[in-house]
């Protein structure tokens, strides 16, 4: 990969990782309502679940979408009923240590399966295999791009889950947090728009 290619890569995967998005809102919350470290694999799982997107992507993906656009509607069909259903969880969610069934941050598997049913992850998979994978490099420059993404997406992401955790300190009461949980919740369900409309 040439060095022009690799900055316009690092920088395109900056700056879709750390804009607000369904990933970023989720991790504000789970940073709130739970802690930076039981986030952790929530981070984790969003950067290495979205790297093996990128990679899948990168192997032919796009070009089934492409073939088949039927595939790709039912594909975000599901996401929005999934990311609204995800709303309605954090909007619900308990206070730390009360021990509801809702209490959980997302484990690794949860949070990495999440990325084929979140439709800016996909974008961001597909734009970054299209436009920034090396040409004439196959399933090398696929892994290439892959890594390279997962290596900027996790410090990126974790600024979202520490901003949390900072917010968590003004939310001493259960209004307070009710309203930020609410607010997680409205937030992530306009995040959808501009990608389902576009």
């Amino acid at each position: 990969m040439s060095p022009d290619l690799f900055i316009a890569l690092a920088t395109f995967a900056f700056v879709s990782s750390i804009t607000p998005g369904p990933n970023n809102l989720m991790l504000m919350a789970s940073g709130a309502n739970f802690g930076l470290q039981r986030t952790i694999p929530h981070m984790l799982g969003i950067s290495l679940g979205h790297g093996f997107m990128v990679f899948l992507i990168g192997l032919g993906l796009a070009e089934l979408f492409e073939r088949f656009p039927l595939v790709r509607t039912i594909l975000f069909g599901v996401c929005t009923i999934y990311l609204l259903y995800l709303a309605w969880k954090i909007a619900n969610a308990a206070a730390p240590g009360e021990g509801s069934a809702d209490g959980r941050p997302f484990t690794f598997l949860q949070a990495a399966a999440f990325q084929w049913v979140n439709p800016k992850a996909i974008y961001m998979a597909i734009t970054a295999q299209t436009y920034y994978a090396p040409p004439g490099e196959g399933a090398i420059g696929a892994v290439a791009v892959a890594v390279i993404f997962s290596l900027i997406n996790l410090p990126s992401v974790g600024v979202w889950a520490w901003a949390g955790t900072k917010i968590r300190l003004i939310l001493s009461t259960k209004r307070r947090l009710l309203i930020f949980n609410w607010t997680m919740a409205l937030l992530l369900v306009f995040s959808l728009w501009p990608l389902l409309t576009g």
